[in-house]
């Protein structure tokens, strides 16, 4: 406990690097923003999820898959959500696929890829469906809720229930709300991460991206209400989607109905989303690292952003 406190006191006094400078925004769909990383060529739109915000996907000038990608020479677009306010209370999950996604797919022409993580990913499956894209990329996306332990849905279920009036007051479910969701999940890491740090340097690179991310963590947008509970009731506690049940619009989401190239890219060492959750076609690949950590770990470069980039141009070659 010392250490873990120890760990907190140093993680909460270290000096912060400055954001990485944007790019420009090439198109605003109501409090959504896209932005382009790369040279203009066939793009690549990545979808985050709507818990914690986008800058995962760009962390810092050192450590950004955005544009360690475009580096690479791929051309990636980020869907930045922007934070709803109390006017979108009724705009649900698939909501957000049917006014936001489908409307990018949709500027950004019809050789666009689409990539979404994590329950991003989930709700580009439905976008496809509705809008197919040139191919689609599911990195870390929960399908079947019911590969989750039956625990950790019963608890995110609590959760939920015990924060419902107050999401019914405001119309968004807050953010502090949703950390305790992943501190559920893996409480015993969450402990560690800080017991972990008391050893570092905070100065140094690994230590500075440690903050970035452990920042990021602790931040992010409330979710409007409608999406809070088709998130843990419908999809978490119901597994709508991996019983086929999950519909967006006038349709039945089916991810063996498109038609389009997948890459389906799921980490065996994962804790939020478990491996046991991905939807199971497409082309697979399987990554020993962690949700996080695949994306902004060490491995990550030579790993993840790799694995995506060498598709990509065996898509561009076909």
């Amino acid at each position: 406990m010392r250490t873990a406190l120890a760990g907190l006191k140093a993680y909460q006094a270290a000096p912060r690097q400055p954001r990485p400078p944007l790019p420009p925004v090439i198109a605003r769909i109501g409090r959504v923003s896209l932005r382009s990383y790369g040279a203009g060529g066939s793009p690549v739109l990545f979808v985050p999820s709507l818990i914690n915000g986008s800058e995962i996907l760009d962390l810092t000038s050192e450590n950004s898959m955005m544009r360690g990608l475009a580096a690479r020479g791929a051309d990636p677009v980020l869907l930045d959500w922007g934070t709803p306010d109390a006017t979108e209370r009724n705009l649900s999950v698939s909501g957000h696929a049917e006014s936001y996604i489908v409307p990018a797919l949709d500027l950004l022409g019809k050789h666009a890829v689409l990539a979404g993580y994590c329950l991003g990913g989930t709700m580009s499956i439905a976008a496809a469906m509705l809008h197919p894209p040139k191919a689609l990329i599911l990195i870390a996306t929960p399908w079947d809720f019911g590969g989750f332990p039956s625990q950790t849905r019963n608890d995110l279920l609590g959760i939920w229930r015990a924060a419902e009036s107050i999401a019914e007051n405001f119309g968004l479910l807050p953010a502090e709300v949703l950390q305790q969701i992943f501190w559920r999940i893996d409480p015993a890491r969450t402990v560690a991460k800080f017991e972990q740090f008391a050893g570092k340097d905070p100065l140094s690179a690994e230590g500075q991206n440690y903050i970035a991310v452990e920042d990021w963590a602790n931040d992010g947008p409330p979710l409007t209400l409608a999406a809070g509970r088709e998130l843990m009731e419908s999809l978490m506690a119901g597994n709508a989607s991996g019983a086929g049940e999950w519909k967006v619009g006038d349709r039945t989401i089916d991810p063996s109905a498109l038609k389009m190239p997948l890459l389906n890219i799921v980490s065996t060492t994962d804790r939020i989303t478990p491996a046991a959750s991905a939807w199971p076609g497409g082309e697979r690949i399987e990554l020993a690292e962690g949700h996080v950590g695949m994306v902004v770990g060490r491995k990550a470069p030579a790993s993840l952003w790799s694995s995506l980039v060498s598709w990509l141009s065996q898509l561009r070659d076909s």
